[in-house]
């Protein structure tokens, strides 16, 4: 199915920074009457096709006006992350920022599949309720809000609490019935943010996670997590998993990592209780309807991380903010930080593989370095944008380069390929293969701990008879 969105017919609304007395609901977005008379690219429309094209958009290592971004490949294959960071996302003042863990053999065409698709359902939708606002008289999406019910910042969270929600379930039934991506026993968590001004919001699932770094009224800097991993074993999800006739236990030799298995077969062992995708696991309690939360930011907040579990396996919130914080360069935060965390893998857990990491790093006053910065470091801006490790270089026309460095890391399993082939970014209707003889996911290979599924189930879509 193709995605599509126009975003024309814009607002004109003052751009608040952090601190302004800015109305909650002047969100560029239909809510104040004058239009705009500067376009952006998004006032275009925008599809899959042309999505290499959009400005102020990265997907790959390097670095934008307010962040950084940076995967490194694991040790069990393909890298399953994707990232992204798109400003200038609705207007000059929105970004949207989202990272994207996939597991399963198909996880890494799942995980680009959402990064790409997904800022589109959310800019449709929003544009939906834009058309259907202009003649309604302001109410919220499903008009259960009226104009003159609640606050303004009641107002604003009923809107991305449903944009949220109807863009997730849109993202989902697109993968259920995507014609060239299997995605039964694959899947993607998501944690996504939306930030204009001082404003928010963010839609998660899966286990990928955002804090923030704040100062504190002694000037210390803090970490706040923003989002909660969703794993199985939280009362809440394992109790609908449950009622669902899914099963939710450890294994005996890793019983700190709680999964989700089949009520009839002992798999797959899904570590997480929400994700895009996984549909053999969807009638029994796995769900892809996201958590969603609003937050005012501050002048004490500095800067937002979203990363995959990759780094909070081996590194607390606390370690973020401090690795982030004390970078030589911001340009080089989300660099070091995934540096750190490999470093933290060969120490805490020398005999497993790995696990993929992407980092996105936010910095929420919009300031990035300057030359001056990196000529005290002893740096080049275009050293610092370059590609530092071996993990896969998207480039602009789509194509994504597997490439390998070692790495001094112990793994269990000796039988990884250093040599990866090349593999075709997805569109619309042309899904990326991967060479079976150059790229093997290994993902269920060597100790378990660091793995999303444990084993894939033994039948395809078919269940035994009650």
């Amino acid at each position: 199915m193709g995605c599509s969105v126009s975003t024309s017919s814009r607002s004109t609304c003052s751009s608040g920074s952090r601190g302004e007395a800015v109305s909650p609901l002047c969100f560029e977005i239909g809510f104040c009457g004058t239009k705009r008379t500067k376009r952006t690219f998004s006032d275009h429309v925008i599809t899959l096709q042309n999505l290499p094209s959009v400005p102020n958009r990265i997907f790959t290592n390097g670095k934008s006006r307010t962040s950084c971004i940076f995967t490194q490949q694991g040790r069990k294959g393909i890298n399953q992350d994707a990232m992204i960071v798109w400003e200038d996302f609705m207007s000059e003042d929105v970004t949207f920022c989202g990272v994207f863990d996939g597991h399963g053999p198909q996880g890494h065409l799942v995980a680009r599949k959402v990064r790409d698709a997904l800022p589109l359902k959310l800019l449709s939708s929003m544009h939906s309720y834009q058309s259907r606002q202009n003649g309604s008289g302001g109410a919220c999406l499903k008009g259960n809000l009226k104009k003159s019910d609640g606050s303004p910042e009641d107002r604003l969270n009923c809107l991305w609490k449903e944009t949220f929600m109807k863009s997730y379930k849109a993202m989902d039934k697109e993968l259920r019935s995507h014609p060239n991506l299997d995605c039964f026993c694959s899947g993607s968590t998501a944690v996504t943010i939306v930030k204009q001004g001082p404003n928010l919001f963010m839609g998660y699932i899966g286990d990928s996670r955002a804090i923030m770094g704040s100062k504190d009224s002694n000037g210390s800097m803090v970490a706040i997590q923003l989002t909660v991993d969703l794993k199985p074993d939280l009362p809440r999800e394992a109790e609908r998993i449950k009622k669902c006739k899914g099963r939710v236990f450890a294994l005996q030799d890793e019983p700190e990592v709680p999964r989700v298995w089949l009520p009839f077969d002992d798999a797959p062992g899904l570590a997480m209780a929400r994700a895009f995708g996984d549909f053999c696991l969807k009638e029994y309690g796995v769900i892809s309807i996201p958590e969603f939360s609003h937050r005012l930011l501050t002048e004490r907040d500095q800067f937002i991380v979203l990363a995959s579990d990759g780094v909070w396996d081996v590194l607390s919130n606390e370690e973020v903010v401090e690795i982030v914080s004390l970078a030589p360069t911001r340009s080089s935060a989300a660099r070091i930080l995934v540096d750190s965390a490999a470093r933290e893998w060969k120490l805490k857990y020398p005999t497993s593989k790995m696990d993929d990491c992407a980092v996105v790093c936010l910095f929420l006053d919009g300031k990035m370095d300057t030359e001056s910065d990196y000529e005290e470091q002893g740096l080049s801006s275009a050293t610092v944008q370059s590609n530092h490790s071996g993990n896969a270089i998207e480039t602009d026309d789509g194509q994504k380069t597997e490439l390998y460095l070692p790495r001094n890391f112990t793994v269990r399993s000796s039988e990884e390929s250093d040599s990866y082939g090349r593999v075709a970014a997805e569109f619309e209707g042309n899904v990326e293969a991967v060479s079976t003889e150059d790229q093997n996911w290994s993902g269920l290979e060597g100790v378990t701990r660091v793995n999303s599924l444990v084993q894939l189930p033994r039948f395809s879509e078919e269940r035994p008879n009650p």
